[in-house]
């Protein structure tokens, strides 16, 4: 294990270590933020910190005064509101004068998510030259515009993408980190945006939360060395009675606070932990960004003790404002502050007064304006509240040179994707590789070589990429997204030809010429928040085709890599055993000739790189989840100088995992659930729903992700023709559930009724629902529950089910689909089905 330090941080590390000893001593004792209330707090114990005097200046703050003295309380309560371009046009901003617009994660200009740069641009021209328009008291603000570009520009094909953040949390280099956010920066201004929610400073502690890859580390001291670093990389050092430069970016520190510390890494959860505990682990990243010159901060969604922080005044404004010194601006999350109790999403004076200075209404913006507009007026909201949250907001577009026309023409888009910024890509992929085995020396591959490179996943742009890339979850992303990129499998495949080898490409494995040494890079699929929360870390705990794989090619006396793609460490043990060498490599992103990088040598014998990176977190031995033992711990990594044998590993993965699977949830949080699957089909065959947007191959039936209660949680399903939804996985025994009053729960709603009939289908037994769609009312969420021994008495075999759930219908219909699971439903009606 090796340490890195960086001069000048000697006060960061004794106030982290300060935090540290207090969790360890109990300091404030382990109920501390835990009695009533859930979240009180006590500021002499956190870690003070700094916005740079050159955040505003006293010319600046004149400013901002006769604005506030001359705006009208609608403009300020428009500062207060931000919507997503998907729910708003430039039009409506003569309306409602509101103070940001932000592209979510599915959103992209004009309807299209592979928007060009110049289509960026042009999009946020048009709304920001509405919002300079005067009102009747003669002022105009302009808007400002936010996007979630978290690995590089990912929402623009053929930008510099990065590894995800846990990838650089193993290169442990700093200085990385700030040339990545200046990269990043660039792209990001010169698609006429001035705004990214990034960095994440989340310490994730259980790594079954679909979020974890956006967290660098488990170490809050590596978190916090990057937290400065990548907000000067994005802002540059703040200059006093500057803007910052045209091809700089405001950064948000993000998110505040303990999103990665919920109770069973759920997303959006409950952090039932010390305040001493929240101080040292999760609190340390936001002081650094702060003293940087962070210019936003987003609140978390998550809860501390069962305190929204949305709503938790506490964090908000004692700790993070007051404490911390922040004169920056809090804004809110997706829709968040509808999670704060007493709140909707269009009504929630909680959160103003709490603290969060601008709240993230996608498509509640309208309803939510006219509430705060009412709570302003009435003083629920106080104006003093108002204008402090207002002059917030103004400073920081004061800090971007909005009110001085700094960005009215964006820097080139050739600087997108540009070579020099390749090149540092390139360099993070190299530097974020782990290599945890390499028995016999297999690797670096030697000059000369018959290379067979195999797995799913090694000419898969998406899957080395990860979710937040082009889309929100990523699954949709292709080749010709990033022309110049490179899959794993290209960069492999020109280096070993370049090394006087020849390398050849199977998905299956299969060969005519057995090779010397084969490749097989295989993973996880694409995820983002919530659809990427798992119930155990066991990789491939049911159908383990992988494993499967590569015990096919070392039976055949092949020496294999295993090159793993996740978004996490996992239980592996069994992969490990059957590979010679194994490599972590993350999600490497559009670069994959990193990779080749340091896994092939050239003619000489030597590899461009050697490998540098070493685990951000432990590496689990079993599948259980938080990690008490680990196999390898944070900071291993093996290097070519360095070589160390690993044993056979036991490969008991500790836990019950078919209990942990929980077969009986087949759908929800917008995806099926594993271990099980969704599918289209119609009579052209059968379309797996792997991406935001599926239609099957005729045509017959579309499956899109929609929001019902919250971001993406729903799947709609409309009929061109006959088509059929089918959940599908492992033959699960649930014959147990027959004597229990158990039922099939679906949580449906209706959006037409079409022609012919409709069906459910459990265990391949169907049941006619058509009188039941036809009673249920439109456009309303409603519960259909049919007993299992309905089904069973039509012929299901429930010994062996394959496919819990089909959905059968004609031209016409539409359905959404919020959850499908079994459930005790003693008041189910009896067979047959009728509507509730």
């Amino acid at each position: 294990m090796r340490t890195f330090t960086i001069k000048g941080e000697a006060m960061r590390r004794t106030s982290i270590a300060m935090a540290l000893g207090l969790l360890l001593a109990g300091a404030a004792g382990t109920a501390a933020g835990m009695e009533e209330g859930g979240a009180r707090v006590h500021p002499e114990i956190w870690p003070v910190a700094r916005s740079p005097q050159a955040i505003s200046d006293p010319a600046t703050e004149r400013r901002i005064d006769v604005l506030l003295d001359r705006m009208t309380v609608e403009q300020k309560v428009g500062q207060l509101i931000q919507a997503d371009i998907s729910a708003i046009t430039p039009k409506d901003l003569e309306t409602y004068p509101l103070g940001s617009i932000l592209a979510g994660g599915n959103s992209g200009p004009f309807g299209n998510e592979r928007s060009t740069a110049a289509e960026w641009a042009r999009l946020v021209r048009a709304f920001r030259e509405v919002s300079l328009r005067p009102g009747a008291n003669g002022v105009a603000v302009p808007i400002l515009f936010g996007i979630d570009a978290v690995h590089g520009h990912n929402n623009v094909p053929g930008a510099t993408i990065f590894p995800h953040n846990i990838g650089l949390g193993a290169a442990r280099d700093p200085d990385l980190i700030r040339r990545i956010g200046e990269v990043t920066a660039a792209e990001i201004a010169a698609s006429g945006i001035e705004w990214t929610f990034a960095p994440t400073l989340a310490v994730p502690r259980d790594l079954r939360w679909g979020r974890s890859y956006e967290g660098y580390a488990a170490d809050p001291y590596l978190v916090a060395q990057y937290a400065k670093a990548m907000t000067l990389g994005l802002q540059g050092k703040l200059a006093p009675a500057q803007p910052i430069a045209k091809d700089r970016v405001a950064a948000t520190a993000k998110h505040f606070l303990a999103d990665g510390g919920t109770e069973h890494g759920k997303d959006q959860g409950d952090a039932r932990i010390s305040e001493t505990e929240l101080i040292a682990i999760h609190a340390q990243g936001y002081p650094a960004a702060i003293d940087a010159g962070a210019l936003t901060v987003m609140a978390s969604f998550s809860s501390w003790n069962g305190t929204k922080h949305h709503g938790n005044k506490e964090l908000l404004t004692t700790i993070l404002k007051q404490r911390m010194g922040f004169e920056g601006f809090v804004v809110g999350d997706w829709n968040g502050h509808g999670q704060v109790p007493g709140c909707s999403v269009t009504d929630c004076p909680k959160s103003i007064l709490a603290g969060l200075d601008m709240f993230m209404a996608p498509d509640s913006w309208k309803g939510l304006y006219a509430s705060t507009l009412d709570q302003a007026k009435s003083g629920i909201i106080p104006a003093a509240r108002l204008d402090d949250a207002v002059r917030r907001i103004l400073r920081v577009k004061f800090k971007l040179g909005l009110f001085d026309d700094v960005r009215t023409f964006p820097t080139s888009p050739s600087v997108i994707g540009s070579p020099d910024h390749l090149a540092v890509a390139r360099e993070a992929v190299a530097k974020s590789l782990v290599l945890l085995k390499n028995n016999d020396a297999v690797l670096p591959i030697r000059p000369g070589a018959r290379v067979l490179v195999t797995g799913r996943a090694a000419n898969n742009m998406a899957m080395q990429s990860g979710g937040w890339t082009i889309s929100w979850q990523g699954s949709d992303v292709t080749r010709e997204d990033f022309p110049n990129g490179q899959t794993i499998w290209e960069g492999i495949e020109e280096a070993v030809a370049a090394a006087g080898g020849a390398a050849t490409f199977s998905v299956d494995g299969s060969f005519a010429t057995k090779p010397d040494v084969a490749i097989f890079v295989f993973g996880e699929e694409p995820y983002a928040e919530f659809q990427g929360d798992v119930p155990t870390l066991d990789y491939q705990p049911v159908n383990p085709v992988d494993l499967a794989q590569l015990k096919r090619l070392k039976g055949a006396g092949i020496p294999v890599v295993a090159v793993f793609l996740s978004g996490r460490p996992l239980f592996t043990n069994p992969e490990i055993n059957a590979a010679d060498a194994f490599v972590a490599a993350w999600l490497p992103g559009s670069q994959g000739a990193g990779v080749a990088d340091v896994l092939v040598a050239r003619r000489d014998g030597k590899p461009i790189r050697d490998f540098s990176g070493t685990l951000p977190f432990a590496w689990p031995a079993t599948a259980a989840s938080p990690i008490a033992a680990p196999l390898f711990p944070i900071g291993y990594g093996l290097r070519y100088d360095q070589p160390s044998k690993v044993p056979r590993l036991s490969e008991d993965p500790g836990i019950d995992v078919a209990a942990a699977l929980n077969l009986e949830n087949f759908f929800a949080g917008g995806r099926a659930r594993a271990p099980w699957s969704m599918s289209v089909g119609d009579d052209g065959g059968v379309r797996p729903v792997e991406s935001a947007a599926v239609v099957s191959p005729n045509g017959m039936l579309s499956a899109k992700s929609v929001d019902v209660m919250a971001q993406e949680d729903g799947k709609q399903f409309r009929w061109a023709g006959t088509g059929t939804v089918q959940i599908s996985g492992p033959n699960a025994d649930l014959t147990h559930h027959l004597g229990q009053d158990m039922a099939l729960r679906l949580d449906v709603r209706v959006d037409a009724v079409g022609e012919g009939r409709v069906s459910v289908a459990f265990a391949n037994a169907g049941i006619d629902v058509t009188d039941w769609v036809g009673a249920a009312p439109t456009g309303i969420l409603s519960t259909l529950q049919i007993r299992l021994r309905c089904f069973a008495d039509r012929g299901a075999d429930l010994q062996r089910v394959g496919n819990p759930l089909g959905l059968a219908g004609h031209k016409g219909l539409g359905l959404t689909l919020l959850s499908a699971r079994v459930e005790p439903a003693p008041n189910a009606p009896s067979c047959p089905v009728q509507a509730e």
